[in-house]
């Protein structure tokens, strides 16, 4: 679930510290050129690049303030212990001074949710469709942080979105976008559809400048979002209330999901990317990412339904999207062939409905509710001619 530039809540896989750590002597004091860093991360194959400090945080009360107010649902990891070291990067890396943003992109040709209707079919999140960003992108910030310590000297740490620190807040600090009403991160050439990732490191470099606030009066992702997740802040702008957001809905939480935003959730079975899809800065981002598998992009919901665990992993491994559990797995599959309006998924969702796991078997039970309200024959009062 940042849910990562993806998973913005951030809905990240995990809450655990990820990250790789190296040592190197020399000064510490380089005052590095922005250029400097800007160059040595494209040669690593980064797409976007910047350069924040590393104190103040940004937006650390901003966000202490939203996960105290409970927007965060039942994701513990934004709100134990983990949640103040986001706030101080030296107990991530004591003497830190610089934090190098960075940006890979993973959009593609393929078709938007918002263009693809077919009721079939479920729909998996664009930035599960390849292999995992985490171990793909902490190859790449390795041979940054080892180049950077070859050329440089100093300490480092690399990051990707489950280390415990606000990385959108920190890039755009860094210029690599701004943070929009969906409150993803916004490229002017990238839109959103691109991966976080980070190097802390005690080298003290010349920061990049925030740049400023695209959006204008544009409302389209608060308007498109099927369940209002994006809420007006007291603080101004707006934020996202992970307790009304299908990607939550989806990947992170463990239970039932509430009965009022069942109809809503539509055909997605892990995360969602409609507020992404309707941002017109998304329409003109560039689309060279390798295309996604075969077996991933919008997979019809009979192959699904009666899919194993074992089946189920094979499906899902070396994909971002092995953050999902088989049980909730199967919870969102049925809640997909209960909006279907298709009448053959009440067989398979008779087999689910009798599962030993007591949260498929509701969700299942549900969704065979839903498809007798639709081929119910409609009932009609008396004619009022036959009054006498």
């Amino acid at each position: 679930m940042e849910l990562s530039n993806i998973e913005r809540l951030p809905l990240s896989p995990n809450g655990d510290i990820s990250i790789v750590n190296g040592t190197g002597s020399g000064s510490h004091k380089s005052n590095l050129s922005s250029r400097f860093v800007h160059d040595l991360a494209a040669e690593c194959g980064f797409d976007l690049v910047g350069v924040a400090s590393a104190s103040p945080v940004p937006d650390f009360d901003r966000f202490r303030d939203w996960a105290d107010r409970g927007l965060a649902g039942e994701m513990r990891y934004l709100t134990d212990h983990r949640a103040e070291i986001r706030g101080d990067l030296g107990r991530l890396l004591p003497g830190v001074r610089a934090v190098i943003c960075t940006g890979t992109l993973y959009n593609g040709p393929e078709p938007h949710s918002t263009e693809f209707t077919d009721p079939e079919r479920a729909w998996i999140s664009r930035y599960a469709w390849g292999e995992d960003y985490h171990e793909s992108i902490q190859a790449k910030l390795k041979v940054l942080g080892a180049k950077l310590k070859q050329l440089k000297g100093g300490e480092w740490r690399s990051c990707v979105d489950t280390a415990p620190l606000l990385e959108r807040s920190l890039a755009r600090q860094a210029g690599l976008g701004w943070i929009g009403k969906n409150t993803c991160l916004i490229s002017q050439t990238a839109g959103s559809w691109f991966f976080l990732g980070e190097v802390l490191t005690t080298l003290e470099l010349e920061p990049d400048s925030p740049p400023p606030d695209r959006c204008g009066t544009c409302t389209r992702c608060i308007d498109a979002c099927p369940t209002t997740a994006i809420v007006p802040s007291a603080k101004g702008g707006f934020e996202l209330d992970a307790r009304r957001c299908i990607a939550y809905f989806t990947i992170e939480l463990r239970s039932s999901i509430p009965e009022e935003f069942r109809v809503q959730t539509g055909n997605h079975i892990f995360g969602c990317d409609i507020c992404q899809d309707v941002c017109p800065w998304n329409g003109r981002a560039a689309t060279d990412a390798p295309p996604a598998r075969e077996e991933l992009f919008a997979p019809p919901l009979d192959r699904l339904a009666g899919i194993s665990k074992s089946e189920f992993i094979h499906l899902f491994r070396g994909t971002a999207a092995t953050r999902s559990k088989y049980n909730t797995f199967l919870r969102n599959i049925a809640i997909a062939m209960g909006n279907s309006g298709q009448a053959k998924y009440r067989q398979p969702l008779e087999r689910l409905a009798v599962s030993d796991d007591p949260l498929v078997a509701e969700h299942a039970r549900w969704a065979i509710g839903q498809l007798s309200a639709i081929s119910a024959p409609k009932t009609t009062g008396p004619d009022e001619n036959d009054k006498g």
